[in-house]
């Protein structure tokens, strides 16, 4: 099983490119940014973890643009991928977003991963002229429509939200295949849409009985007709048991994401290193 870290980015403490230094040099798999463009001050939509307007970290107010910090992490690291726990592309242009994450990956030596969500914050989307109802279709759209830019020479897309006539754009991604993993609650329809859209699944903090949900993955996974096995990485919220670990694995959890503390630079540094080595990493 793999180990991530994911750094909730702020305009204070530790800056991407340091974490991400740290946690390759330690031994981890892969290194995770979020996204928010903006939080509107008043809002309908409730937190998942809170239940109300109310926000469980004022981080979520001062979250650094996710592409910009993976850059930053790209330019001092050489293994570590490089990935969003989670992005929300509904929230931007899909023919500059597809530009932005191919470039990235072009110039990281193809080490990026798309982990992408639908948008608790409807609100938030309200400002981009997301219909909250509408936005797994939007998803679906943009995944498509950057998914041809990156593969295509000559690349076209028509759909109710996004439409461009033939198009030339590169750099192409690296990667013959760019993974994308989905963030969200692991009920049926978004299991059902991972497994006919996406190429895994990312649990959320609150997320329970994640080996039944995992093992339903595997089995939409199945009926859409799909070849291999799903990408699944948990999201850890309190540090589980070696047995609890163990049950997830031989469910199919590919990956366990660790969080950071929000803490001075040296202090992260630290715990990044103690942490490799609880978990038995080997440094790089």
């Amino acid at each position: 099983m793999r180990h991530g870290i994911v750094l909730f980015t702020s305009d204070r403490g530790i800056t991407p490119a340091a974490a991400a230094q740290a946690a390759e040099a330690a031994g981890f798999n892969t290194f995770y940014v979020p996204e928010h463009t903006h939080i509107p001050v008043r809002r309908d939509a409730a937190h998942p973890v809170t239940g109300d307007g109310a926000l469980p970290d004022d981080r979520y107010m001062r979250t650094l643009d996710p592409w910009v910090s993976l850059a930053s992490a790209a330019s001092v690291t050489s293994r570590i991928r490089l990935a969003t726990a989670v992005a929300l592309p509904v929230e931007s242009d899909p023919i500059t977003l597809a530009k932005t994450i191919a470039t990235l990956d072009h110039l990281s030596g193809g080490r990026v991963t798309l982990g992408a969500g639908f948008g608790w914050n409807t609100d938030e989307l309200a400002d981009h002229q997301v219909p909250a109802d509408r936005r797994r279709t939007v998803l679906r759209e943009y995944v498509e429509a950057m998914r041809a830019l990156w593969t295509q020479e000559e690349a076209s897309y028509s759909g109710e939200f996004v439409s461009f006539g033939a198009s030339w754009a590169w750099p192409k991604p690296v990667q013959p295949h760019l993974p994308l993993l989905i963030g969200a609650g692991g009920g049926p329809k978004t299991l059902a849409w991972i497994a006919a859209n996406a190429d895994g699944w990312m649990t959320t903090p609150t997320e329970r009985d994640i080996t039944s949900k995992a093992q339903a993955l595997h089995r939409a996974w199945t009926d859409a007709g799909r070849a291999g096995r799903p990408e699944i990485s948990v999201l850890i919220s309190a540090r589980p048991s070696p047995e609890q670990i163990d049950d997830w694995e031989r469910a199919g959890v590919t990956e366990l994401i660790w969080g950071l503390p929000d803490r001075a630079a040296d202090e992260v540094v630290a715990f990044i290193d103690r942490h490799a080595r609880r978990l038995g990493l080997a440094p790089a």
